[in-house]
């Protein structure tokens, strides 16, 4: 190790993974970085193997590391992110204290070269570094270190989401997000939709729902008022009389000096006297009508105050303003946060979740449900083709059948059925013995139970279910011509259940009215909505996809608190 020079920093070198290199020893200058991702390394046909003799700098966090030959070097796991393996790396004593070194979570930059290591040692890597110089170190003490070696519980990583990401499942995990994200841009980019940002404060209520957080300045407008009031209290109204008995001399002294018929100057000040006074006093009286609490009118909240002017919320979805440009532009779609204040616990929701949305205009059902198909199978092949390593990985440490599971739905037509022919399927099931928790009945919303009995048992591949009660579905969704149903359609996955959610949208502006009024809703905050259908009304449909949903689906995690960075759910917002 003696004999190894590093290179200068502008020598130090990224690894190309491009097909023409990928077989080569050549190392890539880095373009943003002086530093070699790890990913750049080991990811490549023969491991690293063909890069031996190169000098790089890497970068990570330390996995594990251990003293050997009595102190005289140590071996370190290192992982910066990019890929699931870790690089092993050799540190000799006489280059760095390797106390400094070995403990779990150290963040090290290391200058070294990439070398075979020696045959009939074991390891399952084909490439090591070998430490020339320790460039930075990010100590940590392993006393209060949270991320130990052994291995946590999901539900115990959440109390440390800061640190989390740090460990395999999770960065896995994150680095597939990634992946189905990229995917989604390409394939609607690739299909010629554009992309459109619809807004996260809303004014409509999509779902109808009314499980919507609020959002308003009322509340701190009306602390600081109270605040301030303690502070300052309101006039009386033997201030506001006072001021009145001041404005009334003041008046009566310009009447005066007008009929002594004094000067100009003298009359301009007494007028500049009485404005003073009358401004005092509306002041007077406007804080003379403050109270604490918040502003009503006729016993309700006085919205008209607010930050907005009126009502308004975090969105439930976007559909109904993408909409609008679909209107317009044709095929758009939207991909953004979404939010329901819905108290529930379970593992399947989250009070701030994403949605991928899009809207096809000149379309029907029909190329609804093809579209919904083609995505999925797209963002399935994308996995295998981009993450398989990670994917992987949850194989080994959560579900060994999530890539059978990929392989399945990327390669198989999905079927198709109507809500009515579903509901005939269970109740031929529940008269042969099945035991579902929730009744099978036509008219109700199937359970994730029925849905993965449909797909996992039944069919054995992903559903299309279409034409549901309109009772159960949106206002928007097209009326069909039975009168009792609508042109909605989901799409059901093993594991998951339902993962898109679409219709056909209702274009007919007499049916869309009848259907608001008949759901209770309000037209007013809708206006905007029908115009779509007053002013060169199109057919359209469109769909949404959970993208949590879908991270579930790929990963086989059960807990979809731990398929996103950041978890809100009911109690719960760190960070």
């Amino acid at each position: 190790m003696g004999g190894d020079i590093p290179p200068p920093v502008d020598q130090l070198a990224a690894v190309s993974l491009t097909s023409d290199e990928a077989s080569s020893s050549t190392v890539q200058k880095a373009r943003f970085s002086d530093r070699v991702r790890i990913q750049s390394i080991l990811g490549r046909p023969d491991g690293g193997a063909g890069l031996a003799g190169q000098k790089v700098r890497i970068s990570g966090w330390v996995k594990t590391g251990r003293e050997q030959g009595k102190g005289a070097f140590a071996f370190l796991e290192v992982n910066d992110g990019s890929c699931p393996a870790n690089l092993q790396v050799m540190v000799d004593a006489s280059v760095s204290d390797l106390s400094k070194l070995i403990a779990t979570g150290t963040c090290v930059t290391v200058d070294g070269c990439l070398k075979l290591p020696p045959e009939g040692k074991g390891t399952k890597q084909k490439i090591e570094l070998s430490v020339v110089e320790v460039v930075d170190v990010g100590t940590v003490d392993p006393g209060s270190y949270p991320i130990p070696k052994t291995k946590l519980t999901l539900e115990r990583l959440r109390e440390f989401l800061h640190l989390r990401a740090r460990t395999n499942s999770i960065s896995a995990i994150a680095r597939i997000r990634h992946a189905l994200a990229i995917a989604t841009h390409t394939f609607f980019d690739e299909e010629g939709f554009l992309y459109v940002q619809t807004p996260i404060i809303t004014t409509s209520d999509c779902e109808g729902a009314g499980e919507m957080f609020q959002v308003t300045t009322l509340i701190s407008t009306t602390e600081k008022l109270e605040r301030e009031l303690i502070e300052n209290p309101p006039p009386t109204e033997a201030d506001v009389e006072a001021a009145r008995v001041v404005v009334k001399k003041r008046g009566e002294a310009v009447a005066e000096l007008k009929a002594a018929k004094a000067s100009k100057e003298a009359i301009l000040a007494s007028v500049a006297e009485l404005n003073d006074a009358k401004a005092n006093l509306a002041a007077t009286e406007a804080r003379s009508r403050l109270k604490p609490g918040l502003p009503k009118v006729d016993g309700k909240i006085d919205y008209s105050q607010d930050f907005f002017g009126r009502q308004a919320f975090l969105t439930v979805s976007g559909q109904l303003q993408v909409e609008t440009y679909a209107c317009g532009l044709s095929d758009v779609y939207t991909f953004g946060p979404t939010f329901r204040a819905e108290n529930s616990h379970t593992s399947r929701h989250l009070a701030e979740f994403w949605m991928v949305e899009p809207e096809l205009a000149f379309a029907d059902l029909e190329d609804d449900m093809n579209c919904a198909e083609a995505y999925v199978k797209y963002m399935c092949k994308w996995l295998l083709e981009k993450r398989y390593d990670d994917m992987e990985l949850m194989a080994k440490n959560f579900d060994k059948g999530c890539i059978d599971r990929l392989k399945l739905v990327a390669s198989t037509p999905f079927g198709r059925l109507t809500y009515t022919e579903a509901i005939k399927i269970l109740e031929e099931a529940v008269a042969k013995g099945k035991k579902f928790d929730n009744d099978v009945e036509w008219g109700i919303d199937l359970a994730s139970e029925h849905e993965r009995y449909l797909t996992e048992v039944v069919f054995q591949k992903p559903l299309i279910v279409y034409n549901y009660p309109k009772g159960i579905k949106a206002f928007y969704m097209r009326l069909n011509d039975d009168g009792k149903t609508v042109a909605a359609m989901d799409v059901l996955v093993p594991k998951v259940g339902e993962l898109i959610g679409g219709s056909q949208r209702e274009e007919r502006i007499d049916v869309i009215m009848e259907r608001l009024e008949e759901i209770g809703l309000p037209v007013e905050p809708y206006e905007w909505y029908l115009d779509l259908r007053r002013y060169g009304t199109a057919k359209h449909s469109g769909f949404g996809l959970g993208f949590e949903r879908m991270v579930l689906f790929a990963t086989g995690m059960d807990n979809i608190r731990d398929v996103i960075p950041f978890p809100r759910y009911p109690g719960r917002a760190d960070l």
